[in-house]
């Protein structure tokens, strides 16, 4: 078997691209990651090793690639600490952005929406999973 490291990207389709790679810096502060050889799309919005991949509504065929269609995404989720959490509310409050706070037991998250009505998660654990959860092999 195989262990994953971590989530590298999630591949978003939006409507306007650069907007929304400006949501992404200004909303969650991810940092934009050129790459010359992709140009000019994906655009890459990273933290970290990890990040968002944005593309237009319709990608052309290109050399490698399919041809993709519009496919809607549940919601993307972050890991934050808990002081992290409470910066977060501050932030997308100073910035006008309704978010919605939902408790799952042993995470509490923020909702956000990005200009394209992707649904944003930022999680933080509040207490450990039981022993009785944790993960089987």
């Amino acid at each position: 078997m195989f262990s994953l490291q971590h989530l590298d990207h999630v591949a978003i389709r939006t409507s306007d691209p650069e907007k929304s790679a400006q949501w992404y810096l200004d909303v969650l502060g991810l940092s934009r990651v050129s790459i010359p050889e992709w140009h000019p799309y994906p655009i890459m919005m990273m933290s970290g090793e990890q990040g968002i991949a944005i593309f237009p509504p319709i990608f052309k065929k290109e050399v490698g690639m399919q041809t993709s269609l519009p496919v809607r995404i549940d919601h993307i989720a972050f890991r934050v600490d808990v002081d992290n959490f409470t910066r977060a509310q501050s932030h997308f409050e100073r910035l006008g952005i309704p978010f919605t706070i939902q408790d799952h037991v042993y995470f509490h998250s923020i909702y956000v929406q990005d200009p394209d009505g992707h649904q944003i998660e930022l999680t933080t654990l509040i207490q450990p999973f039981p022993k009785s959860l944790q993960h089987e092999h």
